[in-house]
């Protein structure tokens, strides 16, 4: 074998000796790891630094509205006609109606409920895989109130270094009055939170000037309380501790995202190897990350984004405003940590060009699916009916016969009018021949018969239809009921049978 040749044979071999020894190495941290990595782990308090940027001015912004929305809906005023409430969004337990500005859905009408579930769901899907978990770090109740009491904290006891100090500084005047003042604003926003949540269940101002007063009902105060410690333990003493053991999304989200999922993403292409830096010392040879744990600083879960993807990490992006501020002191791009997936930087060590896909089989799959539930909901909202009939045949005794031959069988007509006013309607039965029909409390016995019906009532009726002897042919005769309103033209009908027990002797 020539001398070359065995040089590149000892070369391979080296490097295969070497890739398997790195390896072995990497599977023993992660067995080790995985083995001490606790199932809980009591809860070490995090001090996240204030930054300031674009992610920090979006989140300002996003806790402004969303909260303003939380509190301000319930007192809404949207007028329905004589008799019905006036608020916007209520879910009256009383009326047992859900409503929502222009719409009110009823309890049969339940479905229209889980299509806005599975919207919702099949949307949170679209938005994980295209942009991670944003939902966690804007939108999320968990993160907008711990947002919340962070900024009261700051705002009284001082930034991170500040809080630091303040906690591990012994028991004075002034730290009792921070303390105290801390967690009276905090018990104050709780309460607001859940007097907020109790108001889209009856009138606002009604329930509010009761709760005030001490007049209103003792569920009221107990669900008032409930939701007031929860908001406080929640939000002020467990924070990332829900995030991490108690929300199950963490782990769902593994699911749905991919290698072009575009996350809070470390560029280790770019920042590798990292370590501190010096002014005037050049920057050949070495990463942009200057090993300054500013990342860190500014992390409300207390990790470190340079460890990769983690179970923690709820894509706030507070990183990224951090990291950008050290990048413009330093005279470097901004953009170490950012939204990027983990192929652009597969790509940009190939040295190709990084770009992004929004068009991928599963983006396609969750916005069809979305396009379709939303469809399905907005036909029958637009074709629904403002009249609704049911008709129950009474089963005992299932059927009467008379003294003359004839059979007479009995029905629970409920006729329900959507509208707010009242409206007179007109019901109609297609039956046998020769059929007589009778509605208790309705004087009038020729067809149509009127039917008063209160506004956004039920109005239940007793029919009795009668079938003379010479027209029972068959033990089960088809009938139809039918009901319309003679000013709307709005129809409904509904088909039941007539049972007979045979022909007429």
């Amino acid at each position: 074998m020539s001398a070359p040749l065995l040089s590149t044979v000892r070369a391979v071999a080296a490097e295969t000796a070497l890739a398997a020894d790195g390896v072995a190495r990497s599977n023993a941290q992660a067995t080790n790891s995985a083995q001490s990595r606790e199932l809980y782990r009591a809860r070490q308090p995090i001090y996240p630094k204030l930054v300031h940027g674009e992610f920090r001015l979006l989140k300002w912004v996003g806790l402004a509205g969303m909260l303003a929305i939380y509190y301000g809906v319930p007192w809404i005023r949207w007028e329905r006609g004589p008799g019905a409430p006036d608020q916007a969004v209520l879910v009256d337990l009383f009326r047992e109606r859900f409503y929502f500005f222009w719409i009110e859905i009823w309890p049969q009408e339940v479905y229209y409920l889980t299509g806005l579930l599975i919207l919702a769901a099949l949307g949170l899907f679209l938005v994980t895989a295209l942009f991670g978990r944003v939902w966690c770090g804007y939108a999320c109740p968990q993160t907008v109130w711990t947002d919340l009491y962070i900024m009261v904290e700051r705002l009284i006891e001082g930034d991170r270094n500040a809080r630091m100090r303040l906690d591990k500084s012994p028991w004075t005047v002034e730290k009792f009055v921070k303390k105290t003042a801390k967690h009276t604003v905090w018990l104050m926003i709780a309460a607001a939170t859940g007097g907020a949540w109790i108001l889209y269940f009856h009138d606002a101002p009604t329930l509010a000037a009761n709760l005030f007063q001490g007049t209103a009902d003792i569920t009221a105060y107990l669900f008032l309380g409930g939701l007031t410690f929860t908001t406080y333990w929640l939000a002020g003493h467990m924070r990332e501790q829900v995030c991490t053991y108690m929300c199950p999304w963490p782990r769902i989200q593994a699911a749905l995202i991919d290698q072009d999922t575009l996350m809070v993403t470390y560029r280790h292409d770019r920042g590798e190897p990292r370590g501190p830096h010096k002014k005037g010392q050049p920057w050949e040879g070495r990463g942009h990350c200057i090993d300054c744990n500013q990342c860190v600083a500014a992390c409300p879960m207390g990790i470190d984004i340079r460890d990769g993807d983690q179970l923690e990490c709820i894509n706030c992006a507070l990183c990224i405003d951090a990291c950008d501020d050290v990048m413009k002191r330093v005279n470097l791009p901004r953009g170490l940590i950012a939204y990027d997936t983990s192929q652009n930087i597969e790509r940009r060590l190939r040295g190709e060009k990084p770009k992004i896909r929004l068009i991928r089989p599963r983006l396609i799959l969750y916005a069809v699916s979305i396009a379709a539930v939303g469809a399905v909901m907005l036909f029958g909202l637009s074709t629904r009916a403002t009249i609704e009939l049911n008709v129950l045949r009474e089963r005992n005794p299932t059927f009467v016969r008379l003294s003359d031959g004839s059979i007479r069988n009995a029905y629970t007509v409920k006729i329900i009018n959507r509208n707010n006013a009242p409206r007179t309607l007109a019901l109609a039965v297609d039956g046998p021949v020769g059929f007589e029909i009778k509605a208790i409390g309705v004087e009038q016995l020729a067809m149509p018969l009127p039917v008063e019906v209160p506004g956004d009532k039920l109005r239940s009726l007793r029919v009795l239809i009668t079938v003379p002897a010479k027209a029972l042919k068959e033990v089960s005769l088809p009938i139809v009921f039918r009901v319309n309103d003679p000013k709307t033209a709005d129809t409904t009908e509904t088909r039941s049978v007539f049972l007979s027990g045979g022909s007429a002797p």
